[in-house]
């Protein structure tokens, strides 16, 4: 039997989806509030293209001390995902986050 060619066979690199990105970014949690970011709403949007990830999230106010902690854990939390190269978070003010952003579960856990 004659050796047969080789074949590339198709990337085997694991699809990201963006309830895998979801379910990362629950491990993410505001350390004043100990809930994860998207329970109290702060991930406003996620978009996967690729093994390319971003994401546009917000703070419970601009003066948040906890900001660079809670972002750079979104960032990493992506990071670790099967299949992610890069991970961008963006910060953004609009639309302003008010309690009413928190799923309504743990609003009325918090009693807002």
């Amino acid at each position: 039997m004659a050796d047969q060619p080789v074949i590339a066979s198709p990337s085997t690199a694991p699809v990201v989806s963006e309830d895998m990105v979801k379910l990362a970014l629950r491990r993410v949690k505001d350390p004043e509030l100990n809930l994860n970011i998207m329970d109290i709403g702060l991930v406003y949007g996620i978009e996967v293209e690729g093994t390319k990830v971003k994401i546009d999230m917000t703070l419970t106010s601009p003066g948040c001390p906890s900001g660079p902690e809670i972002m750079g854990d979104a960032e990493r939390e992506i990071k670790s995902l099967p299949g992610v190269e890069t991970a961008e978070v963006n910060l953004v003010w609009v639309p302003f986050w008010t309690p009413e952003k928190m799923e309504p579960r743990v609003r009325a856990y918090l009693g807002f």
